[in-house]
């Protein structure tokens, strides 16, 4: 307990809730999200976990009609008064299906550090070699860089992507389901990079696989919605613990199949 305590907190929550116009898809939401540690969001289907994990970086922004109440804190700071762009630059994205643009494997990597000013070009090299290597891709690929990310596989393609997120040198990875369209094989080659790759980044998850939440994350939360449909964080803690000995007999009967 006294190690959990000492942990220092990456990203958190305080009275957070989040509105589709009239709609309430996130009531009230605390969570603290460790450094340097996995942490998993469960629950069924539309209980507000990719809302929740979207609102990290402000991605729910770019819908219409969204507006929030509370606050989210980045390393102490309000996120809603960071320029958006540096806080993209700090919490980085990985989505559920494979995006990779329509460019060389290289410039899919340095898309990012162009982006934010690094034009040289023996210095855009080593960014990519240093995110492929990190990102577990780049001896599949060392030979390969001119060739379009669009030929990888589907795993591939995914590192790929984790590779262009980690270049510009995030202090957060936040993933939405990134092995859900990915065969056994290839999930298991990001669920072993995942913990590799939180010696570096703090990992937020969502995951609707609950092998794959026992497998990967330190910390898990569950969320489920309540009466009025609104997403609500149920219990938060030692992954260990929630599947195990959770304090909630929701969350327990969730994880035991009995609903969800």
């Amino acid at each position: 307990m006294e190690a959990e305590r000492a942990e220092k907190t990456r990203m958190m929550t305080e009275d957070y809730s989040l509105f589709y116009g009239d709609f309430k898809a996130l009531n009230n939401i605390n969570i603290k999200i460790p450094t340097n540690k996995i942490t998993a969001f469960i629950g069924p289907s539309g209980c507000g976990k990719s809302t929740l994990l979207r609102s990290f970086n402000r991605m729910n922004d770019l819908i219409p009609g969204v507006t929030t109440a509370g606050t989210i804190f980045l390393d102490g700071r309000n996120v809603a008064r960071e320029d958006v762009v540096e806080l993209r630059k700090k919490v980085g994205m990985v989505f559920q299906r494979p995006n990779p643009f329509p460019k060389s494997i290289f410039d899919n990597v340095a898309y990012g550090p162009r982006l934010h000013g690094t034009k040289n070009r023996s210095d855009l090299a080593v960014i990519v070699e240093k995110s492929l290597k990190r990102a577990a891709l780049w001896e599949e690929v060392k030979d390969d860089l001119h060739k379009s990310g669009m030929s990888l596989s589907g795993g591939q393609q995914q590192r790929l992507c984790i590779a262009r997120a980690i270049a510009i040198e995030p202090e957060v990875i936040l993933m939405d389901e990134p092995a859900s369209a990915l065969d056994p094989v290839a999930t298991l080659k990001i669920e072993e990079l995942m913990n590799v790759l939180k010696r570096n980044y703090t990992i937020a998850i969502v995951t609707h696989n609950m092998q794959q939440a026992g497998r990967v994350s330190d910390y898990t939360a569950f969320m489920l919605t309540d009466e009025k449909r609104a997403g609500n964080l149920i219990e938060l803690g030692p992954t260990k613990q929630i599947f195990t000995t959770p304090s909630d007999s929701r969350t327990e009967d969730y994880i035991s199949g009995r609903f969800g």
